[in-house]
């Protein structure tokens, strides 16, 4: 018999803030993070806004600033979310066997800022100026890395790498771990730092992106029938889940039961989804059987809803695909509308949100839907938030690659 997870921690870094309940009410407000990007230059560009976090390592009590020089800013993301979340479920890894501990933390893209960095040092100041840190500082695993040092972490430890859906697969392998009794905590979720001059003239020439520089705002519109395209974003979500009955010992708030996971590949176009929906239905599909839930005991589905014209569409058919009629009575939402796309950092965030709906009774708005678009025809909660007692919430994550990811969080019973 499978074990039951939990979540009892929760972290984040956004373009809305890193306290959780600040980033909840504007959230709940309907307030967008998307302005204009000044990390970098961005004159030349097309697209010059983005979901930038307002960061200082220095005042984000992270490391020491010796130490802070050897981490990339997704790096740097997850500690922060990390470090808030294990505060957040009030944990003492002193007192916890390190072995029956874990962390999975996920990035779609890794330390793309020092590639960056170092690239330039190359090729201007030659190869004796290429940094010793370049390598430990930009491989995906870092941030697991770091964490688990942090905390003296020693049981399963390692991280994911598939795009978009990074986070979702992280947060569904540390599930995994706990269900089939590797682990009695996980510390897991997802970080991105891809808001860099080569990521940005990346996803702008790929045109993925929303051209809307007229009211960058409002370029981010799951769903809406005016969607051009997402808008990249950096930030990162790590939840705490951990064995019902070690949180329970011990007294541990609990905002959800974490009750499924599922997954599964596209195998077709590297960065376009099927058009049926079938990869993505089948991960929800999964979820639900690895839940044992039916699709009439889902109240709301967290949606992948990027704001791409394909994407959109797509994810709608798969729900109707796979919860029939009932897809009419689910709330759906977007919290991309708020943050734009953090990649691999996505469905981290979104755990977040869909254990804070469960605890808070609120349904988060799909902001900036104004045109109904024929071709996704759901109730995608618009504009205003929605008081409602959700019993059990639905998350979806798609990388490229073909890559999807869903789970399940439910009320505890």
């Amino acid at each position: 018999m499978k074990r039951r997870a939990v979540v009892t921690g929760l972290g984040l870094v956004t373009s809305l803030g890193r306290a959780i309940d600040g980033f909840w009410d504007r959230v709940v407000r309907g307030e967008s993070g998307v302005g204009q990007i000044t990390l970098f230059d961005v004159a030349g560009y097309r697209v010059q806004f983005g979901g930038q976090v307002p960061w200082e390592p220095e005042r984000e009590d992270i490391a020491p600033p010796k130490e802070l020089k050897r981490l990339d800013r997704f790096t740097q993301f997850a500690i922060g979310a990390a470090k808030d979340a294990v505060s957040d479920s009030g944990l003492d890894f002193g007192h916890e066997d390190p072995y029956r501990c874990g962390v999975i933390i996920g990035s779609g893209i890794g330390g793309l800022w020092e590639f960056e960095v170092q690239e330039e040092r190359l090729l201007h100041k030659g190869i004796d100026k290429v940094s010793p840190f370049t390598i430990p500082k930009l491989m995906v695993n870092s941030a697991s890395g770091h964490v688990s040092s942090l905390y003296g972490i020693k049981g399963p430890n390692f991280a994911v790498a598939t795009a978009c859906a990074s986070a979702a697969n992280s947060i569904g392998s540390a599930l995994r771990a706990i269900q089939y009794g590797d682990a009695d905590v996980m510390v897991t979720g997802g970080s991105e730092a891809a808001l860099t001059p080569i990521g940005l003239a990346s996803f702008q020439n790929m045109r993925a992106l929303s051209f809307r520089s007229d009211a960058p705002q409002a370029a981010s519109r799951p769903f809406d029938a005016d969607r051009d395209g997402f808008v990249l974003a950096e930030g990162a979500g790590v939840v705490v889940i951990e064995e019902l009955e070690h949180a329970r010992r011990r007294g541990a708030r609990i905002y959800a039961e974490l009750k499924g996971y599922g997954a599964s590949g596209d195998a077709g176009h590297i960065t376009q989804p099927d058009e049926e929906g079938r990869g993505a239905g089948r991960a929800m599909e999964a979820a639900l059987v690895d839940a044992q839930l039916g699709v009439e005991a889902v109240h709301y589905i967290n949606a992948h809803g990027t704001s791409t014209p394909l994407g959109d569409k797509a994810e709608t058919v798969a729900i109707k695909r796979v919860f029939g009629p009932h897809a009419k009575k689910l709330a759906v939402s977007s919290t991309k509308s708020h943050l734009g796309h953090t990649l691999g950092a996505s469905g981290g965030i979104e755990a977040v949100v869909c254990s804070l709906t469960i605890d808070r009774g609120v349904i988060t708005p799909t902001i900036n839907y104004q045109t109904p678009d024929p071709a996704c025809d759901l109730d995608y909660t618009p504009n205003q938030a929605r008081e409602a007692q959700v019993g059990v919430a639905m998350s979806n994550s798609f990388g490229f690659g073909g890559h999807n990811a869903s789970l399940v969080f439910a009320r505890l019973d």
